[in-house]
């Protein structure tokens, strides 16, 4: 899909610390990929930086099946200038050397605090909105939709996984919380 006329680049975040990114983070919305297909719930994915400058990267999923769907994979910094912009693929070790077997994988917004995080690849095809929390609330998700929509995205097809439970309603004073 060819970007709104209006619209903002695609640009990744200035730095990411992988120390910091490492961890969990739940998927809360994403726009619909082949390999996700199957999935019949929130995924979850680990991020965990290599003594080589690598992350290993293990999403997993429910399957329609209720059986989990795993798969490992291996993201590098393409370029040691643009922090933000990272390659992932989960093609296996011996066909790692071919380029069309890595795809763009860029943080495109990240809370100074790496609570939320959201990635996206330069043609608009792909993004995610991940969470260190299972649920997000409402408020920092429309405002991630509209920074993706002001570089783009199409979200018509925008997926909330598990149905949208995984987003809570801000709290107020009144609540207490």
């Amino acid at each position: 899909m060819p970007p709104m006329p209006s619209s903002l680049p695609v640009t990744a975040v200035a730095d990411l610390d992988l120390a910091r990114y490492a961890g969990t983070w739940h998927e809360i919305a994403r726009l619909p990929m082949f390999f996700q297909r199957k999935c019949a719930g929130q995924s979850i994915a680990e991020y965990t930086p290599q003594p080589d400058e690598t992350v290993t990267v293990h999403n997993r999923c429910p399957g329609q099946d209720g059986r989990e769907m795993s798969v490992l994979g291996t993201a590098r910094r393409p370029d040691p200038y643009a922090r933000g912009k990272l390659q992932v693929t989960f093609a296996p070790r011996w066909l790692r050397w071919l380029p069309m077997v890595w795809a763009d994988y860029w943080v495109i917004a990240l809370d100074d605090d790496y609570r939320w995080a959201m990635v996206g690849e330069p043609r608009r095809k792909y993004l995610w909105i991940l969470s260190r929390d299972p649920r997000m609330d409402v408020t920092v998700l429309e405002s991630l939709k509209g920074q993706a929509t002001s570089m783009g995205y199409d979200l018509s097809d925008l997926i909330l996984d598990e149905g949208g439970s995984c987003v809570r309603k801000a709290s107020s004073p009144a609540d207490g919380r």
